[in-house]
Formats: structure tokens, sequence, C-alpha cells
């Protein structure tokens, strides 16, 4: 792997449409926090600031917030460049295709004095993009990008079939999350009440904003389908959204709402995931589930649709149970084989957590994407 000699503040530039509370920005701040020292970090977000930003203004991070209008606004990357050439950033980060869009356009006013990288998270779904776009990326944006980074193959797959970059140069930096905060608990029952749960009962949870490529519809179908065969077992549903209503009164039409329970957004995920027994995810699309990987790290087994990059952390039978999107029977059966099988479900659980050990190491991550700014830096 390559290695960089230690810069003094390599001046790294983030570009996100707002620093909420999602994968990419938490990257973002994470990189921001671990590189501390190594590199000058500013933030642009083209949107609003956000609640991750607000926390990284007041932790003493320069940001910028250019107050996106709706539809193209090309005056966001003359404030860009502007930007750029006030702060002489060095590397330019851009999480997601829009950020990257605007970022490509400042590179010429900036004379292309910085290094832009394209790093591509999620997907849309369905994934379909116009014939323009796809021509725009082939013959002028692939060419601005100094480097293109994706965090799972299925996003990379996405970029190269759909947006049209040139595949052979993108590279997989796979996400990572902070390992040694999740792990099995020393006493279920004991880390059970410690977050208000019945020590007597188990549990499958779900972590995810209520949003319709979440498919939470067909989770609560799946559960009702299995839960006549568990009655010892509830469902956690972690998160809020738009959709949080429609699914609550899905759970009384399927005549299990005193089995699901609704606890809303929280910060003690760890906690809530050393409580549960297993670990359910039914998205319609996926790249690189930073909540997956949580539930490996803590030992859960998993049960997921096969979609995305759901397969390249979850491999079926060895850390989980994988099913088609939209399949509530299978879903459900998948449930059942987990809460019925308890020498499945403990190998699953191990075999998960060793694989987030090896793999999904936060630092790791980190680390590469340093590598990456200091290599284009020439530093």
């Amino acid at each position: 792997m390559f290695r960089c000699a230690e810069p003094r503040g390599l001046r790294v530039a983030f570009v996100v449409h707002l620093m909420q509370v999602a994968g990419a920005e938490v990257l973002v701040r994470e990189t921001i926090r671990r590189l501390r020292g190594r590199i000058v970090p500013t933030i642009f977000c083209l949107d609003a600031v956000g609640r991750i930003g607000e926390e990284l203004v007041a932790d003493g991070v320069d940001l910028v917030c250019f107050g996106r209008k709706p539809g193209r606004d090309l005056g966001v990357s003359r404030k860009i460049a502007r930007a750029i050439r006030e702060r002489d950033i060095q590397v330019v980060h851009a999480h997601q295709y829009t950020p990257f869009f605007y970022s490509a356009l400042a590179k010429p006013l900036c004379a292309f004095r910085p290094k832009v990288i394209l790093t591509e998270h999620g997907r849309h779904y369905p994934d379909r993009v116009s014939p323009l776009r796809r021509a725009v990326n082939r013959l002028a944006l692939d060419r601005l990008a100094d480097a293109v980074t994706a965090c799972c193959r299925f996003s990379k797959d996405g970029l190269v079939k759909t947006d049209g970059f040139a595949g052979a140069r993108i590279e997989v930096i796979e996400n990572g999350i902070e390992v040694d905060a999740y792990g099995p608990p020393a006493d279920k029952a004991l880390a059970k009440a410690d977050v208000g749960l019945d020590p007597d009962r188990r549990y499958l949870i779900h972590v995810a904003r209520h949003h319709p490529v979440k498919d939470q519809a067909t989770l609560l179908r799946g559960f009702a389908q299995a839960a006549p065969n568990l009655p010892g077992v509830d469902l956690l549903m972690v998160g809020d959204g738009p959709l949080r209503g429609e699914l609550e009164a899905l759970a009384v039409e399927l005549r299990v709402p005193e089995r699901v329970k609704w606890l809303g957004i929280r910060t003690d995920i760890p906690d809530l995931m050393r409580a549960a027994d297993a670990f359910a995810l039914t998205s319609l699309s996926e790249a690189a589930s930073l909540t997956l990987l949580e539930a490996l790290a803590s030992g859960l087994p998993a049960v997921a649709t096969a979609v995305g990059g759901n397969p390249e952390i979850v491999r079926h039978e060895r850390e989980g149970l994988l099913f088609p999107r939209a399949d509530a029977a299978a879903c459900a059966g998948a449930i059942r084989r987990l809460f019925t099988d308890d020498e499945l479900a403990a190998r699953l659980g191990a075999n998960g957590r060793a694989r987030a050990v090896e793999r999904y190491q936060l630092g790791a991550t980190v680390e590469a994407y340093y590598n990456l700014y200091c290599r284009l830096a020439g530093v």
C-alpha cells in the first residue's frame, strides 16, 4: 500500500449536500476527527449545514454553505472555486455525484490546481440516468476527476454501467465502523434490562430511516407471518421518517402492534445492538450499509435482502441469511430459521463479528483515503 510522508496541514475540502446524520457525512466527520493534525479540513455544504455540520463548526472546523438554489445552480461552482482559491485547497473530496458535479466544474476556474476526488456511496432505486448525463460524464466529468472511488463493488458497477465512468481506474475503498464500540455482551439479559427491554424476550432489531427504499413494509409483513411461531420474539423498529405513521398502521392491520416496539431515533445504538438477538435489513437497494456493519460487529446474525452491496458484507449462510427484495414470505422464513435454530444463529453471529474485526475497521478506511490525498497532492 502507498504510504506518504507526514505533510504539515494537507488542505482538504469535503463537499457534501449537507452534514446530516447519514453514512457519507458520518464518514466525513470521522475522517476529519481522525486526521486532526495531518490535514486542514474545510467542509463545503451545497444546500444546508445540518446537525453534524453544526457540531463540527462548534469544534472549530471551517465550513462554507453555498445555499444552492433549486435546479441546476451553476453559480455554486463559481462560489466553490472562490473558496478553493481563498484557502489554497490542495484536494477536493466530493461525496456523491451532485457535489462532484459542482466541484468538477469549479476545477477549471482554479487553473486545475486542486485534485478532485469523486466518492460514490449509495445508488438511486431504480438506478437510471439520462443519456445526456451519461455522455457528459464520459466525455467531460470523468476527465476532470483525478480519482474515483466507491464504497463497494455494487457502487463501482453503477458508476461504470449506469453513469459511464471508466471502470479501470475506480478504486473500491470499503466503509468501516468503530468496531470496538460494538460487540456481544457478557450478559444478554443485563444488556436488555439496561435499555429497558424485557430480559425474558428475544428481539429482532431494525435500524433505518422510515423511507420507501428501506421497505419496512416487507419487514413488518415477514415478521407478522413468522410471529405466530415465535411467541417470545418482538421486533424493534429504531429510527423515524415520513412513513412512520403508515408503518404503525400496517402493524395494526397485520395484528402485531403489541409485538412491534417503535423506539424512534436513538443515540444508544451500540447498547440496543447488544440487547438484540438478530438484525434485519429489508431495503430495496443498499450500497455498504453502516448499520449492517454495526450488526456484524455486535455479533448479530443478519436477515437481509440480497441487493446492492449487502451480499458483499453478509454472505448467505456464513454471516446471515439473504432473501429476494420485497419477498415477505422469504423474509418470514429467514426470521423463523434464526429464532428456532440457536446453533445456526450463534455461528452466523460469531462469523459476522470476526468479519467486521478483520475487514471493516474505520481506521483502515480513513487511512486509505488519507494515502489517496497524499498521492494526489504529491506529498
